[in-house]
């Protein structure tokens, strides 16, 4: 199979554990880039979460927040928000249990709690600025993705009361919030239809969780060495680790690179 396109997570896959993107990775990108494929970021995080990185490795499209809001060479080509209604309920439930949150909109993002040490401590991971203080941002803005600080012990008081919302563990002190049938692999399948592509003209890579629907999706589904454990079931190939050649070495199994 001739790939055509090839997703990239951000944490843990194009960057190590610094948030750093290692030397090599930087070349392949620009390498698989001269061989004319598209090369398109697939993450959980929001836009202004990974700016400089975009322009470090000259990519301009992308499926951010966990395919919530997906940009093809700058023009949006499509968008998914969590309702008001959801985001109520979510308020008044975290709010009975000390649980703070925070709202991803398009252009900024806002917690409801002022310098929480579980926002501070979750968010600063990402080697990010901290959000702003607005507990009612919600109440007027689009919100594609929110955070939810709490640690793995109290995720039992949200199973099963939100039947229209999807919670995704990626810190200890931390849960991405989305809507039920969201995930990075439904902006896979906005990209790809806008460029008539099929599934398996694709590539995907990545390392969490949230990157199980997108390996699945992709022709090839290639997750890093240093993925959670209960990812690499669902991938088709096992490359290296971040550090380690990971993405030269993934693209090198896919034939998308030449020795």
């Amino acid at each position: 199979m001739s790939y055509k396109i090839a997703f990239f997570d951000i944490d843990g896959t194009l960057v190590n554990e610094d948030k750093e993107v290692p030397a090599d990775t930087i070349e392949a990108i620009a390498e698989l880039k001269s061989r004319g494929v598209e090369v398109v970021i697939a993450t959980g995080r929001a836009p202004y979460f990974f700016k400089p990185l975009a322009e470090l490795l000259d990519i301009d499209s992308f499926v951010s927040l966990n395919g919530a809001y997906v940009v093809y060479r700058g023009q949006p080509l499509f968008k998914r928000i969590i309702s008001r209604t959801s985001l109520e309920a979510l308020v008044d439930h975290a709010a009975k249990h000390n649980h703070s949150l925070v709202f991803q909109g398009g252009d900024a993002f806002f917690s409801n709690s002022d310098a929480h040490p579980y926002v501070m401590e979750a968010v600063s991971s990402l080697k990010v600025d901290l959000p702003g203080y607005d507990p009612d941002y919600w109440k007027s803005a689009d919100i594609y993705q929110a955070f939810l600080h709490c640690q793995e012990e109290d995720e039992h008081l949200y199973n099963e009361v939100f039947p229209d919302l999807r919670l995704i563990r990626w810190h200890r002190a931390a849960m991405d919030v989305l809507p039920l049938t969201g995930s990075k692999a439904q902006g896979l399948e906005a990209m790809l239809q806008h460029l008539n592509l099929s599934p398996a003209e694709a590539v995907a890579f990545g390392d969490g969780l949230n990157d199980k629907e997108m390996l699945m999706l992709a022709g090839l589904g290639i997750a890093m060495g240093n993925s959670h454990e209960q990812l690499k079931p669902y991938a088709d190939y096992i490359t290296t680790d971040v550090d380690k050649g990971g993405i030269r070495n993934g693209l090198l199994y896919a034939g998308l690179l030449e020795q």
